[in-house]
């Protein structure tokens, strides 16, 4: 008699619950009185909608934070942010390592698909490495903020500290300051200070902070040389991140530079720094100095483009990831050369890895695609403004054309589930709902060429 076959669960299958469940529970509590300010119960669908935003630490909202949700609702939002930024299952291994209790393998394997890890080796380390190096960086950001909001605000001010170092290191874009995010600190250096470097350190990625932290350490021995000992993966991303920042800024710059509804009528100093904020909000961070509406055709088609790149791999951050974009960039480089290997900074890209950041890339833009003529079917909106909403939502940025809080129920659901696949990742949605895996076998069918191009 044969024994029944038990279904199990995959990884990416619980992945996709646990964020599922976080987003549900978030919702429900989000729904009751005591979670709106007047005391009276927020419809359903918006309360489903604040919880995906923040659970997948995106940033639009169809109803300003600020001025509808109490106290409570505020901190359901901030521990659905936290919980969507580290990761439902980064957090549970949390609790796990407090308790001492060993991890086994399948909880190992969880982790690893969580973070995208190549190495399942020191899970246990690198999970308390990432919740104390959370905490003491929005903890010092806390304190940053502090000394602006509380002259300000009064007691408050520390509430309000705590909410935005949170939701920047997580790259949320969610405030509880005022309507219009961060406008009215635009030209504020502090803030916008704290407020960039959180989001960059957020967005950089766990793996590259243990890289840097290893080199910097070894600089007394062997001096700044050190620094070409960092890997790839770190290599790749600072790259990237600096590139992307730098030269997003010095374009924002020049596009805006007359542009009286943004930073025409500033000095020369405030519209460097209101332009490079542009640049490093638009890396899935999702806060606003600027409104988003009065940016001119150019640089909003130009910030399209940063915001589907969007941050590094195993961090708080979303989009498509500035390293994918790099190994994308050298294989087509490769290719026009007729060099059947990709190589970066002297190192060889394996095969696997190519195919992954196609897989990533065209996944995304499938979500894309879709949820943008779903979209447009269903609002009465310019094809700027429903782009922008549906690249933000993909790419878990949380900037729009302030189209957010005048969608229609049906608009409202198309950007709940952009933002959920968003989040959790195309290539993970790939597998979760892919059949069972095939019999690998050695039988292999014909090749045959294609055209391509």
């Amino acid at each position: 008699m044969k024994k029944k076959k038990r279904w199990r669960l995959s990884t990416t299958h619980i992945i996709l619950l646990s964020f599922l469940s976080a987003i549900l529970l978030g919702s429900l509590l989000l729904a009751l009185p005591i979670s709106a300010r007047d005391g009276q119960a927020i419809s359903y669908i918006d309360a489903l909608f604040t919880a995906t935003t923040a659970t997948c630490v995106t940033g639009l909202v169809t109803l300003p934070t600020v001025s509808t949700w109490s106290l409570f609702g505020q901190v359901v939002i901030l521990l659905l942010i936290q919980i969507g930024g580290l990761g439902v299952i980064t957090v549970m291994a949390g609790l796990m390592v407090a308790v001492h209790r060993k991890m086994g393998l399948r909880d190992s394997r969880l982790i690893g698909d969580a973070f995208n890890l190549n190495s399942l080796s020191g899970l246990s380390g690198f999970i308390k490495k990432v919740i104390i190096g959370t905490f003491l960086v929005e903890g010092v950001g806390a304190l940053l903020y502090m000394t602006v909001f509380i002259p300000e605000f009064g007691g408050r001010g520390i509430w309000i500290s705590v909410f935005n170092s949170v939701s920047a290191f997580c790259n949320a874009g969610i405030d509880i300051i005022a309507e219009d995010s961060l406008v009215g600190y635009s030209t504020h250096p502090l803030v916008n200070t704290v407020t960039s470097l959180l989001v960059i350190l957020g967005g950089l990625g766990y793996i590259v902070w243990w890289d840097l932290l290893r080199v910097v350490r070894e600089i007394p021995a062997q001096g700044l040389k050190c620094f070409r000992r960092l890997t790839l993966h770190s290599k790749l991303t600072l790259t990237a991140t600096a590139i992307l920042l730098m030269g997003g800024g010095v374009v924002i710059f020049v596009l805006e530079y007359n542009n009286p509804l943004t930073i025409g009528e500033l000095s020369l100093f405030d519209k460097i720094q209101v332009s490079l904020f542009q640049s490093v909000t638009t890396r899935t961070a999702g806060f606003a100095t600027v409104p988003q509406e009065n940016l001119t055709n150019a640089t909003a088609l130009f910030c399209l483009l940063l915001m589907f790149i969007g941050g590094s791999p195993a961090g708080t951050a979303g989009g498509v990831k500035t390293v994918t974009v790099a190994v994308l960039l050298a294989t087509a480089l490769s290719t026009i050369r007729n060099r059947d290997e990709v190589t970066l900074f002297g190192r060889r890209l394996s095969k696997q890895v190519t195919r992954k950041a196609v897989a990533v890339t065209g996944m995304s833009f499938v979500i894309l695609s879709l949820s943008t003529i779903l979209l447009a079917a269903v609002t009465d909106a310019s094809a700027m403004d429903i782009l922008y909403e549906t690249v933000s939502a993909t790419a878990t940025v949380g900037l729009t054309r302030a189209l957010t809080p005048l969608l229609t129920t049906v608009g409202k659901i198309i950007i709940i589930l952009t933002m959920y696949a968003g989040r959790i990742g195309p290539i993970s949605l790939a597998v979760a709902f892919a059949s069972k895996k095939e019999i690998v076998n050695n039988i292999k069918d014909p090749t045959e060429e294609v055209v391509v191009g």
